[in-house]
């Protein structure tokens, strides 16, 4: 669970494995057919920012009929994808809300029967934080993706506001009760704070180096890190760093 996959989505390929997708779900379904996907995570950062271009796997919400997890696994066959380079494990986190289909904005349709839609901006944000636990989100991207985010839009001449954020919290989850403690916070002093441009490189920096902790651990200790004692490691090696 520490190694970088070989086979990597990145945004210049995404699109084609998406339209490909399309066409084998057109030849199981027929020409009638139709699914729609909502991209979330990191297929949908790269798809919608400029300053990540790659993710090992594609997050996604599925509205289709069973014949899409045979499409799915047609393109992971033909083209050496890794087992679940398209799943939607989310529904299983604390991320998810039903609600992500309504605030979604339509991307792209493919072959007449996918409809693919993106999850952007403060909504984006706001499905981060849900899972929010700043050490172990070192090596996930998350914190890295936030501040890009924010980063991107303030560049772009759109800023996302601390309102804008809680609004979206609200809409998703109905409010920051479930959220972990110390998300409302961070993205408070993050936003009031700025400098987006300097603390992306900062955290991004981080993130590498927490992951290379990772993969040197298993390598001198295989078999050890587990899901159970991975967020133990974690904030050993926080506390460590501080």
């Amino acid at each position: 669970m520490l190694t970088d996959d070989e086979k990597i989505l990145k945004k210049e390929n995404l699109n084609y494995y998406l339209n490909e997708l399309s066409k084998e779900y057109k030849k199981l379904v027929g020409r009638k057919g139709s699914a729609e996907i909502i991209l979330i995570g990191g297929a949908a950062v790269i798809e919608n920012y400029d300053f990540r271009d790659m993710t090992t796997d594609i997050d996604a919400i599925l509205n289709a009929s069973s014949a899409m997890k045979d499409a799915i696994n047609r393109i992971r066959d033909r083209f050496e994808l890794p087992n679940g380079w398209m799943n939607d494990d989310f529904k299983n986190t604390d991320s998810y809300s039903s609600k992500l289909i309504q605030y979604s904005s339509f991307y792209k349709t493919f072959n007449q029967v996918l409809n693919v839609r993106i999850v952007t901006g403060e909504y984006l944000i706001a499905m981060k934080l849900r899972s929010f636990r700043k050490y172990k989100n070192d090596y996930k991207n998350d914190l890295s993706d936030i501040i890009g985010i924010l980063n991107e839009h303030e560049k772009r001449g759109n800023p996302i506001s601390f309102e804008m954020i809680e609004r979206a919290v609200i809409d998703l989850y109905g409010s920051w009760e479930n959220y972990p403690k110390g998300a409302k916070e961070y993205i408070t002093e993050t936003v009031s704070a700025g400098n987006y441009e300097e603390v992306y490189k900062l955290v991004r920096q981080n993130e590498k180096e927490t992951k290379k902790a990772l993969i040197e651990f298993e390598e001198k200790y295989p078999g050890v890190l587990k899901t159970g004692n991975v967020d133990m490691f974690l904030e050993d090696l926080r506390k460590r760093k501080q």
